[in-house]
């Protein structure tokens, strides 16, 4: 008789010292997190989020608590056994570790570890949707997270980042993202790549500026559309701006010479999709 498939026992962490311990931390730091090849992830509804759409932790770090609550939570059971049949690690702790882990004093009881995935533009479809969001040099975690977020809220094919820009791994993006890193293609490339790679196929690339710009609303949009926004202090450099198809501009009606580059985003790319009939 085969013996029966049996659920991996949890390995159980109690000292702050501990290696694997010192290992997850490390990952709060690009450095490390590059180095490794993996993030991260901290919250029960982002985990889920990721299953949800075939993404699992290689590794799951639960609070004793947790782990005593998992087998009368469903969304919890259900994870933990993905992360078993996937051969990934169980871990429990205590919540004190796993606040030191994730760098919060209020720590949700449950994280996990991703390997981060290829952001190259080689493998984005450009015609997988109408429309695409575009940052360059954006260095504000939570706006590319809200980005993100934004990419899934239109549908967009992905969201495109150029020059150096903050890491969409970090755990302050991932958190602003509400689970879009997930769901939300990724790529990540120097602007002298990106141009000849938009060019190579159809796409208007369209910028919100305020050099010889056209009002935003009943512009001529056209399919695949890219939306860039440049950096929140500096927008786009000029040159970007000139090599674009269509520059457009919205009305500021108070003091403020220009909105949040997340939010200038998300205004014109529902834009363009009222515009495209999408």
């Amino acid at each position: 008789m085969p013996a029966p498939d049996l659920a991996p026992v949890p390995k159980h962490i109690t000292g702050f010292s501990n290696p694997t311990v010192k290992y997850l931390r490390a990952l709060r730091d690009k450095k490390n997190r590059k180095r490794a090849g993996q993030f991260l992830v901290e919250g029960l509804r982002l985990l889920e989020d990721a299953r949800s759409v075939g993404r699992i932790p290689q590794m799951l770090v639960m609070a004793e608590s947790n782990e005593r609550a998992a087998t009368g939570h469903a969304v919890l059971a259900r994870l933990v056994d993905a992360v078993s049949e996937a051969g990934g690690e169980i871990i429990t702790t205590t919540p004190d570790i796993l606040a030191k882990i994730t760098g919060k004093e209020n720590a949700q009881s449950v994280a996990g570890v991703f390997d981060e995935w290829d952001t190259g533009l080689a493998r984005l479809e450009r015609n997988a949707a109408p429309i695409w969001l575009v940052a360059q040099a954006l260095r504000d975690p939570g706006n590319l997270g809200t980005m993100l977020r934004t990419g899934d809220a239109v549908g967009a094919g992905g969201l495109i980042l150029i020059d150096d820009c903050a890491d969409p791994f970090s755990a302050e993006a991932v958190r602003a993202s509400m689970g879009a890193i997930f769901t939300v293609p990724v790529a990540q490339a120097r602007w002298e790549a990106f141009l000849p790679w938009l060019r190579s196929g159809p796409g208007q690339l369209v910028a919100a500026s305020l050099r010889k710009a056209v009002p935003y609303r009943g512009a001529p949009y056209a399919a695949p559309c890219f939306v860039l926004v440049g950096n929140e202090s500096q927008g786009l450099p000029e040159a970007y701006e000139a090599a674009c198809d269509l520059r457009v501009t919205m009305p500021m009606r108070g003091r403020a010479d220009s909105l949040n580059a997340a939010v200038a985003g998300a205004v014109l790319a529902y834009e363009v999709l009222a515009t495209l009939g999408a």
